[in-house]
């Protein structure tokens, strides 16, 4: 063989020898390398040595499992087999190298199966014949495709949109959806307050001139009520992201994070400090709703 590093071994009892004939055929007309043994001889230390090599540099070993195997007390492919298990002792956990083929109504838990065998998913090929879906599987197994490394371009994508507010990436996913929908709900209740002010309010101006015209809002920090008190900045990051968004609607004004932030370390009741609020919303140029 000329690059035995992407054979394939095929292992059969001699009872099997039909079934792997059939495996062997198939592969090889996909244009798969596969080493067969044709013969029943197998002894003599060249042959032994040849049989040692190729399982040491096969990409595959596909051992053929059945009641053959089963029965047969001694044989060849057990020592075959021993050899595979014994290579994949040296080779990654990811790695696949094991491709175990049952030809009849084996049983997966077969315990006179080696028991790495076991730990790997079986393929069921009745009688030995394989189909295309199987020789592809092979194929892939050969040949993976190489992991693209990002492009510059993309590197520059994710740096660009880290650095940018408005496509922070929060620190948990498990806070994501909670956190997007009291950002839909906050955007909902803006395109409402500003929808019924255009068409409703805008019309009771006429009438009563001294209404309020300024439009303001201010956003409160978010408290953190996590089980180990430890997503403060996540919620302050939070509260940022909503200022940000409402900050872009046109006719609104945002009280700055500086101004509404001075009540996070207040903890008492707002209902119960009017005075605060009142002077709150008098530094702002607001008129403080009655409660």
């Amino acid at each position: 063989m000329t690059e035995p590093s992407h054979a394939v071994f095929l292992s059969y009892a001699s009872q099997d020898a039909q079934a792997a004939q059939k495996i062997c055929e198939a592969l090889r007309a996909a244009g798969i390398e596969v080493w067969f043994d044709q013969s029943e001889l197998r002894g003599g230390d060249a042959w032994d040595q040849s049989i040692r090599r190729q399982i040491k540099t096969c990409a595959l070993f596909i051992p053929v499992v059945s009641k053959n195997t089963h029965d047969r007390d001694e044989g060849y492919f057990r020592l075959e087999w021993k050899l595979a298990v014994d290579r994949c002792s040296l080779m990654a956990a990811d790695r696949t190298f094991l491709l175990p083929v049952v030809v009849d109504d084996t049983r997966d838990d077969d315990e006179r199966v080696p028991e790495r065998f076991r730990d790997v998913q079986w393929t069921r090929l009745p009688g030995g014949s394989a189909p295309p879906s199987f020789v592809e599987r092979v194929r892939r197994l050969l040949s993976p495709e190489p992991a693209h490394p990002p492009s510059t371009a993309a590197r520059s994508s994710s740096a660009g949109s880290a650095a940018t507010p408005a496509t922070r990436v929060l620190p948990h996913s498990r806070w994501l959806r909670p956190a997007l929908l009291v950002l839909a709900l906050l955007l909902v209740v803006a395109g409402t307050y500003l929808a019924l002010d255009r068409f409703v309010l805008s019309k009771r101006s006429v009438a009563a001139p001294t209404a309020v015209a300024d439009k303001s809002i201010a956003v409160l920090p978010f408290s953190d009520l996590s089980e180990k008190r430890d997503q403060e900045y996540f919620a302050d990051g939070l509260a940022e992201e909503i200022v940000d968004l409402l900050a872009k609607i046109p006719g609104l004004k945002v009280v700055g994070r500086t101004s509404s932030f001075q009540f996070k370390s207040n903890s008492a009741d707002l209902r119960k400090n009017r005075g605060d609020a009142r002077r709150f919303a008098h530094c702002r140029g607001q008129r403080p709703q009655a409660r």
